[in-house]
């Protein structure tokens, strides 16, 4: 039989393991080294990019807010919910960044969200450090690479953060030109815009 001494140490002990669990604080997390490699392309044929463009999406959040470069990118769900993708394939939908030409690298984006479970997170995510060696992502061998200007030349790469539910995504996905058609018979396939997954953490 415990002593009272031993009882108020037990339910001490738990109380305090279930305030650490339920928290009464946002739960803060500091970025992990869940880097990803690249495709082998992108050593072989390295692009280089000393600007570059971003965008921010939310999905299966409650309240979900991205700051980067001084610019609040996820305004329409800051305070209502964010819906799940439309379609497995929901990431061709997105596009081209919205902000555009913005120099290497500001400070790390500020993420505040709700998962689905009603949690709040907040974390710093480093895009700089993440594409700390300004390499553009590709998968196009040199021999297809069609010569732009001067050689090849690829434009500034599209970054894209993606909050979802509880994990936070970062792809990169920039237009190379090629010299063949990628989809055989259609005129206007003659480059690639594929896009890679970079960086990723569920919390």
């Amino acid at each position: 039989m415990l002593s009272p001494f031993n009882v108020r140490r037990v339910t001490f002990s738990i109380a305090i393991s279930v305030l650490l669990m339920t928290g009464c604080h946002p739960a803060m997390s500091a970025q992990t080294n869940a880097r990803i490699a690249p495709p082998t392309q992108t050593h072989a044929v390295p692009l280089k990019f000393k600007q570059h463009n971003f965008e921010a999406v939310c999905y299966n959040t409650i309240t979900c807010s991205v700051i980067y470069a001084n610019n609040d990118f996820t305004k329409l769900f800051e305070d209502k919910p964010s819906p799940p993708p439309s379609s497995p394939d929901y990431k061709k939908s997105w596009g081209t960044a919205s902000y555009v030409s913005i120099k290497n690298f500001p400070p790390p984006a500020e993420v505040r969200w709700k998962s689905k479970d009603g949690i709040a997170h907040e974390a710093t995510i480093d895009i700089g450090d993440i594409f700390k060696d300004e390499l553009i992502w590709h998968d196009v061998p040199k021999a297809d690479m069609a010569d732009f200007h001067s050689g090849p030349v690829a434009g500034e790469p599209d970054i894209f953060l993606e909050v979802n539910d509880r994990t936070i995504n970062v792809y990169m996905t920039t237009l190379i030109p090629t010299k063949t058609e990628q989809i055989p018979g259609n005129k206007n396939s003659y480059g690639r815009d594929d896009i890679f997954l970079a960086w990723s953490h569920t919390y």
